[in-house]
């Protein structure tokens, strides 16, 4: 089976977020326990983040 690399998939673990934007997995888990969080998709208790809305996210932010 071929991997898909991080950056042409459309969600993410929260494994591949962090490597991806260096955050950690536990502020990740916090951010997307948030109401209004709406970069998170959930499958059953699996999270998924979505990349180009969380791009989106950490573009609009300051600090996290």
């Amino acid at each position: 089976m071929k991997e898909v690399p991080i950056w042409e998939k459309a969600n993410l673990t929260l494994e591949e977020a962090a490597a991806y934007s260096g955050i950690g997995t536990g502020k990740l888990r916090e951010i997307t326990n948030e109401e209004g969080c709406n970069f998170v998709l959930w499958v059953g208790t699996k999270r998924l983040i979505k990349k180009r809305l969380f791009d989106q996210f950490i573009e609009r932010s300051y600090s996290i």
